[in-house]
């Protein structure tokens, strides 16, 4: 039951950015490929997603990304739950790490390519993430990730776009 209702929030996460080719689920993880841009990316929904959640604008999710064409490796992005309060930080925790993330309005990145590494290596070895700031009333939020398959998933994204 587990796998089939992330299968779901994967599809219907992955749907709006036009995947073509599934390389595969993982944990709570998902891997694809879209061979007309290239790009491939491991991409995750966060917890407590789906219907009925509460103060949610968006549907948050996280995904590390690679684009060949670009030179483009292991980008991450997360797209908040909130629209971000102007100059809010932007946290990303997991474990004893911290990395302060770049965004507007509802989306979060690192600040540059030596971050990306640093958390990607970072979610290889960590068992949950979070991602906090406060929205546009200054309410607090969080939006939580399990990497639970993250680094098998980014694998398969990586060796997607590698294959062609």
């Amino acid at each position: 039951m587990r796998f089939i209702l992330a299968a779901s929030a994967l599809i219907l996460i992955a749907a709006p950015l036009a995947a073509k080719d599934s390389l595969g689920v993982f944990g709570d993880w998902g891997a694809f490929r879209d061979a007309q841009m290239p790009r491939c990316y491991a991409i995750a929904a966060a917890q407590g997603t789906g219907a009925g959640t509460r103060s949610r604008e968006y549907d948050p999710f996280a995904s590390v990304g690679t684009w060949p064409r670009r030179q483009v490796r292991g980008q991450v992005h997360f797209r908040l739950s909130r629209q971000v309060r102007d100059g809010a930080a932007i946290t990303l925790t997991m474990g004893s790490s911290r990395f302060d993330l770049s965004g507007d309005n509802g989306n979060a990145w690192a600040k540059d390519a030596q971050m990306d590494a640093r958390i990607v290596a970072e979610m290889r070895v960590a068992s949950t993430m979070r991602v906090s700031s406060r929205d546009r009333q200054g309410r607090r939020f969080t939006d939580s990730y399990s990497l639970d398959g993250a680094a098998t998933a980014m694998d398969a994204a990586s060796v997607g776009c590698a294959a062609g």
